[in-house]
């Protein structure tokens, strides 16, 4: 009895670790549990769908949501054109709150300003960034379309292997092009879509050459890969002048940011000096004078290191 006592007791031990290393079971929702029970939205949720359908119902009164649901197309943020301006302009209440608490009304307002301001900037760096990694997977994605056709695939299936087997953004993309050739569009509307919305010169050759070859026929893998090998030489020729140039650019960085770094040192070192510019109407025409001659000096560098192919 003994020993059976021990075996039983090993035996419990050891469901008891069974099910606590048993991974846990996803719980029901409780409108799956019980679909004739409807959860209450919380206050926060009722201001929030209100505020968004406000700002919804504003932003296309004024024509605005189209540019600014684009341009979140573009940057690759699944939000309504509504939500962001809620999000921004809760993070710029939020903001504002900050510098009261800091005790200065100033600041509070600087803050409030430069948060939408910072929002679009990073919206257009975000979209910026997503198009430039567009154009360098473009040259491996016209492979996985050629190898595609060379297999025996017809060319929509090709296009529908690289929307499952390409990275981000160029997976979205291309998925979207089968979507919404299968709601009926014609294939070569989707390529140039996709062309502008991604700002891709190299992408909208692309689609020329694929519009011309449903016309006249032949071998489309070999136009491909010509195609490809331009964009190769394209990107290269690209990235060295980029290499090039880079050195004006962090030039132009560090003139720009000097005469800003010298007056934060002098207001530390030497606050009576710098105060001259904002006690005296000589002292505001010379920094009106200074911010023309920067912003010239900024255009001037700016036109001097970029290029366009």
């Amino acid at each position: 009895m003994l020993t059976g006592g021990l075996a039983l007791c090993y035996v419990a031990l050891a469901l008891l670790v069974v099910v606590a290393a048993a991974p846990a079971m996803p719980r029901l929702p409780l409108a799956r549990r019980r679909p004739d029970v409807i959860t209450p939205d919380s206050g926060v949720t009722r201001f929030a769908t209100a505020a968004t359908g406000a700002v919804a119902g504003a932003l296309a009164q004024r024509r605005w949501d189209r540019a600014l649901a684009s341009a979140l197309d573009q940057a690759g943020l699944r939000r309504s054109p509504a939500e962001f301006v809620v999000l921004t302009a809760s993070a710029g209440a939020v903001s504002a709150l900050v510098g009261v608490l800091l005790g200065s009304p100033g600041l509070a307002l600087l803050l409030a300003l430069a948060t939408p301001v910072g929002a679009f900037l990073l919206l257009r760096i975000r979209k910026g960034r997503r198009q430039r990694t567009f154009a360098g997977q473009l040259d491996d994605t016209l492979q996985l379309v050629a190898g595609g056709l060379r297999a025996g695939h017809s060319l929509l299936r090709a296009i529908d292997a690289v929307s499952h087997e390409a990275e981000s953004p160029t997976r979205e993309e291309f998925a979207r092009i089968v979507n919404e050739t299968r709601l009926g569009r014609d294939l070569n509307d989707a390529l140039e879509t996709v062309a502008v919305r991604m700002r891709s010169e190299d992408f909208s050759w692309v689609s020329q050459a694929i519009g011309i070859h449903r016309e006249v026929g032949g071998d489309l893998s070999e136009v491909l890969d010509q195609v490809g090998a331009t964009i190769r030489e394209r990107n290269q020729l690209r990235r060295q002048v980029q290499a090039l140039s880079s050195e004006g650019k962090m030039s132009a960085y560090v003139l720009m940011a000097l005469p800003f770094v010298v007056t934060g040192i002098l207001s530390f070192t030497s606050p009576a000096y710098v105060a001259q510019f904002v006690q005296s109407p000589l002292g505001f025409v010379l920094m009106g004078v200074a911010a023309v001659m920067l912003t010239i000096g900024a255009l001037w560098l700016r036109k001097v290191v970029s290029f366009s192919f």
